[in-house]
């Protein structure tokens, strides 16, 4: 089992297929399990990474509060690549796992190829929205009695700042911003994204929820793979 030390938290990954190289972060809660519908599809012309976010899956919980943070989280995703000896990456994930991925572009513009945003919100500029997201988030953590989700929640899932909202306008690489038709939630921030970044494209699935790419992994997989193409 491939595993990154990163300063005795071991980071757990996954690669497969060959080519240009592609990062995949899961949602919270979540692992490299749910890309299981995707692997064949987006690997057969690319090499696929896919890595569980520290207190996730098969990667390290610690008991240290500190070690989780969405900086923590991004400096992981980058020295994943250094691991593997990828200069830049097409950068992708869905939920928690996109946030992470624009958060990654803000600190690594230089290393992002193209951005794939699946099911994401970028963040709230209105200071009582974001406590309210927080809430949420930590009140999400507390339903799982795992250690290391209930401190990711605390950590990495909320939010602190509008940093990624107010990258939007300034990202420079293809981005490809997709979700699910029903996933309501996250349809206004989809919208949003797709009119603020200069490069998007813009993709509704049908009859899929907040977890397009499981939902419906044919739709997923032809849309993102067709976007690909183009990069």
């Amino acid at each position: 089992m491939p595993v990154l030390d990163r300063n005795g938290v071991a980071i757990h990954y996954e690669t497969y297929g060959t080519g240009p190289a592609i990062l995949l972060t899961h949602g919270y809660s979540a692992s490299t399990a749910m890309w299981q519908p995707n692997i064949e599809a987006l690997s057969a012309h690319h090499t696929l990474i896919l890595w569980d976010i520290r207190g996730h899956g098969r990667s390290a919980a610690p008991d240290d509060p500190a070690l989780y943070s969405r900086e923590a989280s991004v400096a992981d995703m980058a020295a994943l690549l250094d691991h593997l000896g990828v200069d830049t990456a097409i950068i992708g994930g869905l939920s928690l796992g996109g946030y992470l991925s624009l958060a990654f572009n803000v600190a690594h513009p230089e290393r992002v190829r193209a951005l794939l945003i699946f099911d994401t919100g970028p963040g709230y500029r209105n200071p009582v929205a974001r406590e309210q997201w927080n809430r949420t988030a930590i009140q999400s953590g507390e339903t799982h009695g795992s250690t290391g989700l209930r401190l990711a929640a605390r950590g990495i899932l909320t939010q602190k700042d509008a940093a990624v909202l107010d990258s939007l306008s300034g990202i420079s690489v293809p981005t490809l911003v997709l979700a699910g038709e029903n996933d309501t939630p996250f349809l206004k921030a989809t919208q949003v994204m797709g009119a603020k970044i200069p490069h998007a494209r813009t993709c509704l699935i049908a009859d899929a929820g907040h977890t397009a790419n499981s939902d419906q992994p044919d739709a997923f997989n032809a849309a993102v793979c067709d976007f690909l193409a183009g990069c």
